[in-house]
C-alpha cells in the first residue's frame, strides 16, 4: 500500500541533483493538474452546449484522447520521488538498515528495467505516428475532428524518461546508504510510521489554527 514518506536533503551532490530535478517533476505534475482542470471545463462546455444549444463540443472525445496522457503520465515521476505509488510493503516494511536499502535497490532497479523497456516501446509507437512529410507531421489522426495523435503519443516516452532519471537518482541514494550504513539517507523516500504521520498532521493543523488565531 502507499504510505506517507519523507525525503531528506543535505549539501551532497545527490541531494542537490534531487532538489533540482524535483523542480522539473513538480512542473510536470502541475501540467497534469491543469489537464484535469481543462478536461473538467471541456465536459462542462460540452454538456452545456448539448442541453442549451443542442450542440455539444465538436470532437469532445478527440480532445479527451489528447489530454488523457497528460493526466496519466506526467505526474508519475513526481509521485515516485515522494514515495506515493501504491506498493505492498509487508515484507520491506519489516526490514531495517542495509537489508532495507538492498531490498529497495533491487526493486527500484527492476522498475528501472521495466521503464526503460516502456520508453523504448512508447518511443517506437510515437515514431510510427510522426512524419515530417505528412500533414501536421502525423501519419494518423483522431476519428472525429482529425487531431494529430503524435503529440499525445510523445508524452509517454518523455514522462517515462523523466521517471528513469528519478529511478537512477534513487538507486544512487540506496547504494550510498547501503555502502555507508546511513540511518537517514538523502534523495530517497523514507516511509514514515503511523505515529510520525499523526504527529506531523497534528503539527500541521496546529500551525493552521495558530495562523487563523493571529
Amino acid at each position: 500500500m502507499a504510505g506517507a514518506a519523507s525525503v531528506l536533503s543535505d549539501d551532497s551532490r545527490l541531494s542537490r541533483l534531487d532538489r533540482g530535478f524535483y523542480r522539473l517533476e513538480r512542473f510536470f505534475a502541475l501540467l497534469s493538474g491543469i489537464a484535469v482542470f481543462v478536461l473538467m471545463l471541456l465536459a462542462v462546455f460540452s454538456v452545456t452546449g448539448r442541453n442549451i444549444f443542442n450542440q455539444p463540443l465538436p470532437g469532445y472525445v478527440d480532445w479527451i484522447e489528447q489530454i488523457m496522457p497528460l493526466i496519466a503520465f506526467m505526474g508519475v515521476s513526481y509521485t515516485q520521488r515522494d514515495g506515493g505509488h501504491i506498493r505492498m510493503d509487508i515484507l520491506v516494511g519489516a526490514l531495517k538498515g542495509r537489508a532495507l536499502y538492498l531490498a529497495e535497490f533491487i526493486t527500484t532497479f527492476a522498475i528501472l528495467i521495466l521503464m526503460l523497456l516502456l520508453v523504448w516501446g512508447s518511443w517506437a509507437h510515437f515514431e510510427r505516428s510522426f512524419d515530417f512529410s505528412s500533414p501536421l507531421w502525423s501519419r494518423d489522426s483522431s476519428m472525429d475532428i482529425a487531431l494529430p495523435l503524435w503529440p499525445a503519443k510523445l508524452l509517454a516516452p518523455v514522462a517515462f524518461a523523466v521517471l528513469c532519471v528519478r529511478l537512477v537518482l534513487q538507486l544512487w541514494g540506496y547504494m550510498r546508504a547501503f555502502v555507508q550504513g546511513m540511518d537517514e539517507p538523502v534523495g530517497v523516500p523514507l516511509v514514515l510510521d503511523a505515529a510520525t504521520v499523526a504527529a506531523r498532521e497534528a503539527e500541521h493543523v496546529s500551525r493552521r489554527e495558530d495562523k487563523g488565531a493571529n
